[in-house]
């Protein structure tokens, strides 16, 4: 094994019900917007990866609230002032890491792995998100792939290869831990294994070609993941 690569959102914290989706609506507050996305709305529009892309297919789906003409720069807007209030959420201490991350991330750093994190959200939002709850020693080993550095994002493989790419890494010594089908394919498609942790919104996703499948990587007495485990998919 050479390398460890988590999602961010739904892996280190079950981020999507309480976190980012409570920025969108606040955002949609904030711009006087008569919109409030559900837990279950905000769960289908999940199937869609990128918040910019979701709320491009939720106003193509239910109608826009302005001129067609002026569409790229109200997405652009609303998605800036949303990563602002996802931000304020994060450094407010109230979005705990999920049970286990620490735990494995300091058994990876210990082991002398190369680790990274890849998601679809902003740069900004996961870059916050990995200084505030996993704190900036453990956040220096973390380079940052986010969904705005490529052209298509999950479950297209290109984040993936991007890690790839820029840590030098051979992807068939690489584990890579998501919660989503969009994120298991991604890192198929990327050539990597994938061990998946249920989160919120994901449990009834199919998980076909997943190394393992467990509800969290856990601490304590109730530990499903471990290093070790993540080695030994590599050496199957």
């Amino acid at each position: 094994m050479q390398a460890l690569i988590f999602d961010c959102d739904g892996v280190l914290a079950d981020t999507e019900r309480d976190g980012h989706r409570v920025a969108f609506n606040k955002a949609f507050t904030a711009k006087g917007l008569d919109l409030e996305w559900s837990v279950e709305r905000y769960g289908e529009l999940l199937k869609t990866a990128g918040g910019k892309e979701r709320m491009r297919r939720h106003f193509d789906e239910t109608g826009w609230p302005g001129p067609e003409a002026g569409r790229d720069t109200f997405i652009k807007d609303l998605h800036k002032l949303k990563t602002d209030l996802f931000m304020e959420l994060i450094e407010s201490g109230r979005l705990p890491l999920r049970s286990g991350v620490a735990r494995v991330i300091d058994e990876a750093i210990a082991a002398g792995l190369k680790l990274a994190v890849c998601s679809t959200s902003s740069e900004r939002a996961v870059q916050a998100a990995v200084n505030i709850m996993l704190g900036p020693e453990r956040a220096a080993y973390l380079p940052i792939f986010a969904g705005d550095m490529v052209p298509a994002k999950k479950p297209d493989p290109a984040i993936y290869k991007l890690a790839r790419d820029q840590l030098g890494l051979d992807p068939d010594r690489c584990v890579v831990i998501e919660d989503s089908n969009n994120g298991l394919r991604a890192a198929i498609g990327a050539g990597m294994h994938c061990i998946v942790t249920i989160s919120s919104y994901t449990g009834g996703e199919d998980f076909t070609g997943a190394e393992l499948v467990v509800p969290e990587l856990g601490d304590g007495d109730a530990i499903a993941i471990r290093l070790a485990d993540c080695q030994a998919v590599c050496a199957s």
